[in-house]
């Protein structure tokens, strides 16, 4: 495995930085928390047209740059590092994966260079009132009608699923196994409720279905290996983007103890601040090595893939939290008030903790999968 970066990824971590320095200051941040559709079209157009970020990781024969995994994963990074509010993760890595790994050759040609260039907003809605993430936990309906599939019952936690123009649904098909369908965003029977949670920065959506038509992606007996070779490789671009913003919420630790002083010194001269940071540092550190490596082997198709891309979530999930806790307690009394911005990464730490999974799913499919290869 290759854990340093080239030249040229170097240079694209750089170019990536410094667009989201300029474009997504927290004040910026802040602004896009209040509003409805949660990100800047704008910006969101330059991005995917300028930097081309939203095809990082889609072919160049369907409008991509042809990138892979690693890639993606210094996108998603950075994007954390940052707190990017956009539907990216939504359209560019839950939707997009699951196209390329799932769709038809037709769907492909006709979804993937919309999502790419930007103009095509698309999402994955998978979880149901249970909040369960994986096929086990998929109840609603498709059954056969004149023109393709009637969808009827209720997803929940959709990422962006109120902006979305197309969405893709796991479904429980009438004569047994699930199938992936596609469901236009303004579709008649579709409703979309954005949902109140405590991260602002990720807009989730519940959708209730009743006799919504759909057409199938793909073929129905392809579609639980997509879904769960997708979930996999979404789950490693969350968990760069965990541990981008756990090394936003050191770098905010670090900074604040050698400016505050207390008692006539600065507090990073105390012992029990400077293990504190020393902690941290090594927690982000390992979380970042878990990340990087399932990215690459991702890039190389490790046979092992499911079982690295629940450890690197599950030990993203947890550096991400403490990391959070630890910086909040450095910044003391002005670290829990709503002017301080560190309780904007703390709430996606949160919200992350529990999306595609929280630890313990995770720990227990990993050692799930070594079981099944031991």
């Amino acid at each position: 495995m290759q854990f340093i970066l080239t030249d040229e990824q170097t240079q694209f971590r750089d170019a990536v930085q410094r667009f989201l320095r300029d474009k997504s200051p927290t004040t910026e941040v802040r602004r896009l928390m209040e509003t409805e559709e949660g990100f800047d079209r704008q910006v969101w157009e330059q991005m995917c047209g300028d930097l081309g970020l939203a095809g990082i990781h889609i072919p160049e024969a369907y409008g991509g740059l042809g990138f892979g995994m690693v890639e993606l994963g210094i996108v998603m990074e950075e994007m954390g590092q940052a707190l990017y509010c956009s539907p990216y993760f939504a359209s560019a890595v839950l939707a997009a994966n699951v196209i390329l790994l799932g769709a038809d050759e037709r769907h492909r040609e006709l979804l993937l260079p919309g999502i790419a260039a930007g103009t095509r907003i698309a999402t994955l809605a998978v979880t149901e009132p249970d909040g369960r993430w994986d096929e086990g936990g998929i109840t609603l309906t498709a059954r056969p009608a004149a023109d393709g599939f009637t969808l009827d019952g209720t997803k929940k936690f959709v990422l962006d699923g109120c902006i979305a123009n197309t969405v893709i649904v796991a479904a429980r098909l009438a004569a047994g196994g699930i199938a992936l369908l596609l469901v236009d965003g303004d579709a008649e029977g579709l409703t979309r409720r954005s949902l109140n949670t405590l991260d602002d920065t990720r807009k989730l959506a519940e959708l209730n279905f009743s006799g919504v038509q759909a057409t199938l992606l793909g073929p129905p007996t392809e579609a639980s290996a997509a879904l769960a070779r997708g979930g996999d490789l979404s789950t490693i671009a969350l968990a760069n983007e965990m541990v981008g913003g756990a090394q936003a919420l050191l770098d905010s630790a670090v900074d604040y103890a050698q400016m505050r002083m207390q008692f006539g010194r600065l507090i990073g001269s105390f012992q029990s601040i400077k293990h504190k940071c020393a902690e941290m540092l090594l927690d982000v550190e390992l979380a970042k090595s878990a990340a990087y490596y399932a990215a690459e082997a991702a890039a190389e198709d490790d046979p092992e893939l499911p079982a690295l891309a629940s450890l690197s979530k599950a030990l993203a999930s947890e550096v991400y939290m403490a990391t959070a806790a630890e910086c909040i307690q450095i910044h003391g009394g002005i670290g829990f008030t709503w002017d301080q911005d560190t309780h904007l990464w703390f709430k996606r730490a949160k919200s992350s903790e529990v999306f595609l999974g929280d630890a313990n799913f995770h720990r227990e499919r990993y050692i799930q999968c070594l079981e099944a290869t031991a």
